[in-house]
C-alpha cells in the first residue's frame, strides 16, 4: 500500500554545476576511427604516370598491330582518361605531350622557333602574380595539335579511305603557332624590359593576359584589350616574310616601352 505522503526524489550524486559541467556524451552508433579513405586523387604522381605507361599494349592485337594499339590508347588517354580529374589530366598531357613534340616539331615553317613548354616561366614582378603563371600560349596550340592528331591517327587506322584534314594543320602552324610563339616572346623580353606583368599593372606596364599580337606577311601589330573588351593596336612595326619571331617581337617590345613613356 502506497504512503499518503509524497516522498522526497533521493538527492543526486553531483550538484547542479557539476552536472552542467560534465561533457555530452558520444552519439550512439559512433565511429571509433575518422580514417578517411584513400582514393585516385591520393595517388602519388610517379605512380600515376607508371600505371598510365603500363596501359600501352606491348603486343599486336588480332586484327591489328601494336603500333595501332598504342595509337588508339593514345587517343583514349586524350579525350577520355585525361578528363578524370587534375591528377590523371597532368599525367595523361604529360605522356601525350612527350610523345607528339616530335611531330609537332617536324611541322614548323622555317625561320619560325618553338618552345612550347620552357623550363623556365618569366620571373613575378609583382605581389599580385599568382604562384603558378600562366599557361605558355603555344603550349595551347601543341595541344590542339594533340588533339587533332590523336583523332587522324585512329581514323587513318580504320579506315583507308580517310583522307585527313591538311588544312587543319596547316592553320596551326601558319597562323596560330607564330603568333603564339611571337607572343610569348614579347612576354619575355617584355617582363626583362619592365614593361609587361603578369600580374596586375602598375604604371607604365601593361598585363600579358592583355596583350596580343596580330601577324601579317609584311607586318606585326600589338594588340592590347582594354575596359569593355575594347582592343586597339598600340604598336606597329614591318617585318619580311623570311623574318625571325625573335625580331619582330623585340621591336613590338621597343614600341610598347616607347607608347608607355608617352603616357599612351
Amino acid at each position: 500500500m502506497l504512503p499518503a505522503f509524497p516522498l522526497n526524489p533521493p538527492p543526486p550524486y553531483l550538484s547542479d554545476a557539476d552536472v552542467r559541467n560534465l561533457p555530452a556524451p558520444p552519439p550512439p552508433f559512433s565511429s571509433g576511427s575518422s580514417r578517411q579513405h584513400a582514393g585516385l586523387s591520393s595517388i602519388p604522381p610517379h605512380l600515376l604516370l607508371n600505371i598510365i605507361h603500363h596501359t600501352f599494349p606491348q603486343l599486336p592485337g588480332i586484327d591489328e598491330g601494336r603500333l595501332e594499339r598504342q595509337r588508339r590508347t593514345l587517343y583514349w588517354l586524350g579525350v577520355q582518361l585525361r578528363l578524370v580529374n587534375r591528377a590523371f589530366y597532368i599525367a595523361c598531357m604529360h605522356v601525350l605531350r612527350s610523345t607528339y613534340l616530335p611531330a609537332y616539331s617536324s611541322f614548323l615553317r622555317r625561320p619560325y622557333s618553338s618552345d612550347p613548354f620552357p623550363l623556365a616561366a618569366p620571373s613575378p614582378t609583382t605581389p599580385d602574380t599568382p604562384r603558378i603563371p600562366s599557361l605558355h600560349r603555344e603550349t595551347r596550340v601543341l595541344d590542339l595539335f594533340i588533339a587533332l592528331k590523336v583523332r587522324e591517327d585512329v581514323w587513318a587506322d580504320a579506315s583507308d579511305l580517310h583522307l585527313g584534314s591538311e588544312e587543319s594543320f596547316r592553320d596551326l602552324f601558319e597562323l596560330m603557332q607564330p603568333r603564339a610563339r611571337c607572343e610569348d616572346l614579347v612576354c619575355e623580353m617584355g617582363v626583362r624590359a619592365g614593361v609587361v606583368v603578369l600580374g596586375r599593372a602598375r604604371g607604365r606596364q601593361v598585363c600579358f593576359e592583355d596583350v596580343s599580337v596580330k601577324l601579317s606577311p609584311r607586318k606585326v601589330g600589338l594588340v592590347l584589350a582594354g575596359p569593355g573588351g575594347a582592343r586597339r593596336t598600340v604598336a606597329e612595326v614591318e617585318r619580311r616574310r623570311d623574318e625571325r619571331l625573335e625580331v619582330a617581337a623585340k621591336a613590338l617590345v621597343g614600341e610598347l616601352k616607347r607608347w608607355l613613356q608617352g603616357g599612351r
